[in-house]
């Protein structure tokens, strides 16, 4: 059950079972910063984050492809309207350009603005904001591309006589084979599956779909 608890301002409160830090003010510059293993060090990062303005950085040790990252999910939900999330990089905050447009988006929404250092993205200005909408534009033409290209792809098999799902266990001339043994009573459905290499429910199916 969660509860409620009233903090002090810079203090962490727990509620139900996750510890949430407590946000003092809004209009903070809060940084975020990933490496993806304990081998790689999170310094410079971090450096990067406090020289500009950063009052509070959070950090995770995760591979940019996983979705778990608990120190990013406490970040997004520290953050509040008038605050801007910070990062070092673009693809320390995204795991695929169209995840970090929506997650700036959604942030958007929310009255928190982002900036990368290395890119020189801030979306509080309005260059920034014109380069974030380039990225969300080919963020959207990455996915039509990708679903243009299934689409070709599922045409082009229709075209050479394949519907897609799993290829067919057994050939049509296997299957007229197992339909004369089976019409003619001198063996079993299981001495038939045997000798073709399959179950008895595939030549069940097969004598099914062909009838």
């Amino acid at each position: 059950m969660s509860r409620n608890y009233r903090c002090r301002a810079g203090f962490r409160c727990t509620i139900g079972l996750l510890s949430l830090p407590v946000h003092p003010l809004a209009g903070q510059r809060v940084g975020y910063a990933r490496i993806s293993s304990a081998s790689q060090n999170l310094d410079g990062q971090t450096d990067a984050l406090t020289a500009a303005g950063c009052e509070k950085v959070f950090s995770d040790t995760a591979s940019g492809k996983l979705a778990e990252r608990p120190e990013l999910a406490l970040c997004l939900g520290y953050l509040r309207a008038g605050d801007t999330l910070v990062v070092w990089r673009l693809d320390r905050l995204g795991r695929s350009l169209r995840h970090l447009v929506e997650t700036v988006n959604a942030l958007a929404g929310r009255g928190v603005a982002f900036a990368s250092l290395h890119e020189g993205i801030d979306t509080t200005t309005s260059t920034g904001r014109l380069i974030f909408h380039i990225f969300a534009a080919l963020a959207e033409f990455e996915r039509e591309l990708i679903a243009e290209r299934a689409a070709v792809g599922r045409q082009a098999a229709r075209a050479r006589g394949r519907l897609g799902g799993r290829p067919a266990k057994l050939s049509p001339e296997q299957v007229k084979l197992a339909r004369a043994r089976y019409e003619a009573r001198d063996v079993t459905v299981a001495e038939i599956a045997r000798a073709l290499g399959v179950g008895r429910g595939t030549i069940y199916r097969a004598l099914q779909q062909a009838s």
